[in-house]
């Protein structure tokens, strides 16, 4: 299985059975919990995202998910903007009920997302660039002269 953008929604297990890879972007302006954290602006912000099945290495089906790209914060230095590098690769196990999740969660480091439906691209990915954002964006070093 391979797919692209236009999937919206995916059975999370039979990716994962299949060794198959799911890509395409959204624009971080057009999720919910990243919209308010954006600089001002009206230009889109694309993510580059990757879903793609596997057995993790311990064993149980899992989802590697990645994105990539860049966005634009305001310095709480300087209150400028700061086009924010975004780089994130996670591995998350997948489990089919509650009873799994509990079993998969106290036995493992790893993150494990319940899998019992149709999962929704936008939300993991949405998680994943929540999780990636700083608390306190800045400037590396000084903060660029202000107009």
């Amino acid at each position: 299985m391979s797919g692209s953008a236009s999937v919206t929604r995916f059975d999370a297990f039979r990716l994962a059975r299949q060794g198959g890879r799911l890509s395409g972007t959204f624009d971080a302006r057009r999720l919910p919990n990243v919209e308010d954290v954006l600089a001002p602006g009206e230009d889109p912000v694309p993510i580059a995202w990757t879903l793609e099945g596997r057995a993790s290495e311990e064993g149980p089906a899992a989802l590697a998910i990645g994105i990539s790209g860049s966005v634009p914060l305001l310095c709480q230095r300087c209150l400028g903007r700061v086009d924010w590098p975004v780089k994130q690769d996670t591995e998350v196990l997948l489990a089919a009920d509650g009873r799994e999740l509990a079993r998969l969660d106290e036995a493992s480091e790893s993150e494990v997302i319940l899998a019992d439906r149709p999962l929704e691209v936008a939300m993991l990915v949405e998680d994943e660039l929540v999780l990636t954002l700083p608390f306190a964006p800045r400037h590396e070093g000084n903060c660029p002269p202000r107009p």
